[in-house]
């Protein structure tokens, strides 16, 4: 009796959505005490949301303790999730137990960061990959020493290692031995936490080109978790970042790799060597993180990354960014994302920490980011400027434009506004200058523009004698009077008396 291919399903059907995570937590509690109280908890996965669709390969990459490995884990219901729902197949499978999961494992299955410690010590390779065909109750076809031996030298091992334990293989050896497991009941879908980092050169080639083959053959869908970046890029067809058990950036992996919109992406593609020997001699365009990844037990407020980002400013402090799509197939949370124009503009104050972390990044990083960002605000301003209103909800650029428009506004109408006060206190001033002023006012006015000007007006002179006029008074000019006595006309008269 040979192994059935898996029948996709009609919810499973190419393209489907196969797996769907929706606000996914895991919180260890860390306990204090004779009474064992709870005295705090590790936010090892704390809040993501992404779906995995029938037949691709979703890669998921990060530092070390960002959640990753726990992730797996609790997709697979090997680890029991705080909050948060797991669909497969659009059954919820959150919460099943032993039972209700058993019937699921031939459809879901894992290989493990470390094989040492998956693979029981006791056992043979042949019990060991042998094991899931009587679980499950497959008799496959020749018999399962047969079949098990034909695994083991499709992962390049030799058939002959069937009866040896292993305690007597390599740790890359051990790796495909729990490759060849996983894939034992040609599951519908593959948790691979680092399936080929113990792995040499020539067998992760192997390796993965193995698992693509049977992609293709039975139509696995892969999720698939390593640090290896050049890796990823070649078996994934969407990478997902993630940063201290957020996501912070979902794509496919062209978009990913040529325009990182998250600050932290960029870092990562930064340390990816380029194999140009013309490049051995050039200035590393590098970026280095300052410090190390915050503590999961007490995580940043806002943005996690924003103690590490060279872009932080007060609203990546106090406020956390929701997982945008700013363009077709990308999401990303980020305030001020790269190569997109800034979702928060009206805040361009830079942390200390951000100023800090900028000396770390080269000048040219940081001004193709500047430059790129420019001409992306532009284009979405021309776009936003010759597209038609439409009715309905406006999309996320539109959303954004509207707010830079918004500041804009604002800066030009306080302008606009201290403009219009000056122009009232001069309409003021002159309108008092309509009105016929007094002799004493007259008089210190001609006091005021002659040690100003140091010579009158023919408008203060015809003034002058206009007061004189009235007052019956022959009096010379004010200006004579400085002239000639040295004194305003107001100690002049104080003189006189």
């Amino acid at each position: 009796m040979t192994i059935p291919a898996q029948a996709k399903s009609a919810d499973s059907a190419d393209g489907e959505i196969l797996l769907k995570v929706s606000g996914l937590k895991r919180h260890f509690p860390i306990k204090k005490g004779l009474l064992q109280r709870q005295v705090g908890a590790v936010h090892a996965v704390d809040g993501i949301d992404f779906e995995v669709r029938a037949g691709e390969t979703l890669g998921v990459v990060g530092e070390s303790g960002c959640g990753k490995s726990t992730m797996g884990r609790l997709i697979t219901r090997l680890d029991e999730p705080t909050a948060g729902t797991i669909e497969f197949e659009g059954k919820d499978i959150t919460h099943l137990g032993v039972s209700g999961m058993r019937p699921m494992r031939r459809d879901v299955q894992m290989v493990f960061q470390d094989p040492y410690s998956s693979l029981n010590p006791r056992h043979t390779i042949g019990t060991i990959i042998g094991a899931p065909f009587r679980l499950q109750g497959v008799e496959p076809e020749g018999g399962i020493k047969k079949e098990v031996q034909r695994l083991l030298s499709v992962v390049g091992l030799n058939p002959e290692h069937y009866n040896r334990y292993p305690h007597e293989f390599s740790g890359g050896q051990r790796q495909r031995i729990g490759i060849a497991r996983a894939l034992a009941l040609k599951p519908k879908l593959v948790v691979a936490d680092e399936p080929v980092s113990a792995l040499d050169v020539s067998i992760q080639a192997q390796v993965v080109n193995l698992m693509d083959d049977l992609q293709e053959e039975l139509g696995l869908t892969y999720v698939i978790i390593a640090h290896d970046l050049s890796v990823v890029r070649h078996v994934s067809d969407r990478i997902a970042v993630m940063y201290l058990g957020k996501m912070v950036e979902i794509a496919d992996r062209t978009s990913l790799y040529e325009a990182p919109m998250h600050p932290y992406t960029k870092a990562l593609m930064s340390a990816v060597p380029i194999p140009d020997p013309r490049r051995r001699g050039a200035k590393s365009e590098r970026i280095l993180l300052r410090g190390d990844v915050p503590s999961p037990i007490s995580p940043p407020s806002g943005c996690r990354f924003h103690t590490r980002c060279w872009k932080a400013t007060e609203i990546c402090k106090t406020t956390e960014p929701q997982l945008l799509e700013l363009r077709p197939g990308q999401r990303v949370a980020c305030h001020h994302p790269e190569n997109f124009a800034d979702q928060a503009p009206q805040d361009t104050v830079l942390l200390t920490a951000a100023k800090e972390a900028s000396e770390l990044v080269p000048d040219a990083v940081l001004e193709e980011s500047a430059e790129t960002s420019a001409a992306v605000a532009a284009e979405v301003a021309e776009t936003v400027a010759t597209k038609e209103p439409e009715t309905g909800k406006p999309s996320v650029a539109e959303v954004e434009q509207t707010k830079v428009e918004k500041s804009e506004t604002a800066e030009k109408s306080s302008v606009a506004k201290a403009e219009e006060t000056k122009a009232e206190t001069a309409g003021t001033e002159k309108a008092g200058a309509v009105e016929k002023p007094s002799v004493t006012e007259v008089e210190e006015a001609k006091v005021d523009k002659a040690g100003a000007a140091g010579k009158p007006s023919v408008t203060e002179v015809e003034e002058a004698k206009v007061g004189k006029a009235e007052t019956g008074k022959v009096e010379t000019t004010e200006a004579e009077k400085v002239e000639k006595t040295g004194k305003p006309g107001t100690e002049k008269a104080a003189d006189e008396k």
